[in-house]
């Protein structure tokens, strides 16, 4: 039974991931920064570690991952938070900690993670989570786009230097997920249903969603997929000018007059 490894696992897209993965037949680490949920979590699985661990933290990574027994053939960093707040007003340790833990941390666990990997001839798969917020900012994010974005070229980075070693590495970008901690989000029902609306699939995502395709990077189905980072939003990045007002004069078809026309 291979060994698979998620951090951020007690609770939202984290748990979830580690479910699927569970059922799926792996070995799971459920690492988080504290206790709390993990145990519970990993009671519910047949075969899970609780790790607790700071991801900034290499010492106490490489700890986790000694305590964990064997060498993880798939990764997932999933471990993040987030500072809301406008840019103008935002504190700087609240700038620097999302970055610490949604960025550096994704680095010291894949890095921690890999170099096992090479040292026991495992051909792993790591994924680390990112963000539609990654690709299109949204107003008030603080430094949370800047850093999954990032986490999107540093996967790239990882995947050209590890790749001669047989890791894979990919990204996956949540968009508009109803768990975790996007759930704060949709708590007017208003709200909700106003975002919904601008989904071309007519829906917000769930944790489910995400964990099916990253559940895929661990298949060898995906084994000539590496560099990626795939969007799991419903349509709703590549939608933007989609939603803008449009004049109807432009959409006729086989016209000789209108804008554009010579």
């Amino acid at each position: 039974m291979a060994t698979a490894l998620v951090t951020g696992a007690a609770g939202g897209l984290g748990a979830a991931i580690a479910s699927r993965l569970g059922r799926d037949g792996w070995r799971v680490g459920l690492l988080d920064r504290v206790d709390t949920g993990l145990s519970e979590l990993a009671a519910t699985l047949p075969n899970a570690v609780p790790l607790v661990a700071d991801i900034t933290d290499e010492k106490a990574v490489d700890s986790a991952l000694d305590d964990l027994g064997e060498t993880p053939a798939f990764v997932v960093n999933n471990a993040g938070i987030v500072r809301f707040g406008p840019l103008l007003d935002l504190p700087a340790d609240d700038f620097r900690s999302v970055v610490d833990v949604n960025l550096f941390g994704t680095f010291i666990v894949a890095r921690a993670a890999a170099r096992r990997m090479i040292a026991n001839g495992i051909a792993g798969s790591i994924v680390n989570i990112t963000s539609m917020n990654g690709i299109a900012p949204g107003p008030n994010g603080g430094s949370y786009g800047a850093a999954k974005a990032g986490v999107a070229l540093l996967t790239q980075q990882m995947a050209i230097e590890w790749g001669p070693a047989g890791i894979r590495v990919n990204a996956v970008a949540p968009g508009m997920i109803f768990a975790g901690m996007s759930e704060q989000l949709f708590v007017d029902p208003e709200v909700k249903r106003a975002r919904e609306s601008k989904v071309p699939l007519g829906r917000l995502g769930s944790a489910e969603d995400v964990a099916a395709v990253v559940a895929f990077l661990a298949t060898n189905e995906a084994g000539y997929v590496t560099g990626q980072n795939i969007l799991v939003d419903g349509g709703v990045t590549m939608s933007i000018i989609a939603s803008l007002p449009r004049p109807k004069s432009v959409d006729g078809v086989g016209t000789s007059e209108g804008p554009g026309t010579r």
